[in-house]
């Protein structure tokens, strides 16, 4: 499968929203996509294929730091390499170090982290909603 990665736009938004809400069970509001897109410290990429919308990455960078604020991939795009290349395309940033929540439970996300040199740092307790679950925190230092 043939994929792109571009930066993402306000033209991404629906589709975005469209991830979010396929992906996770407390999704962003269309007003909070749009709002972290118009951040300037915010930076958004979406994968495509045959210019449908199959995954996305946001990360904020503050003073060289980034942090992941979300990373999905549809379902049916999932174990294709999407997910690996928005990480590397994140990755390209420059900044000191990257760091990311993910649920205890997402052993397919945890090890796409490791892959990529993130290490667990600590753990978030109760940090996810619908179900509550703790969160790893990874942080892969550049």
């Amino acid at each position: 499968m043939e994929y792109i990665i571009l930066t993402a736009t306000m033209n991404d938004v629906a589709d975005i929203k469209k991830i979010e809400d396929a992906c996770f069970s407390v999704p962003w509001s269309e007003k909070s996509i749009e709002e972290s897109l118009a951040n300037p410290c915010s930076h958004f990429y979406i994968a495509r294929v045959n210019n449908e919308a199959a995954g996305y990455i946001g990360i904020q960078i503050f003073s060289g730091e980034g942090y992941v604020t979300n990373v999905a991939t549809l379902p049916e795009f999932r174990k294709q390499g999407i997910a690996g290349a928005l990480v590397e395309r994140a990755l390209e940033n420059e900044m000191e170090f990257l760091t990311l929540e993910v649920r205890k439970s997402n052993n397919p996300a945890i090890n796409l982290y490791s892959k990529f040199g993130f290490e667990a740092v600590g753990v978030r307790p109760k940090f996810y909603r619908e179900p509550t679950e703790d969160a790893i925190l990874m942080t892969k230092f550049l």
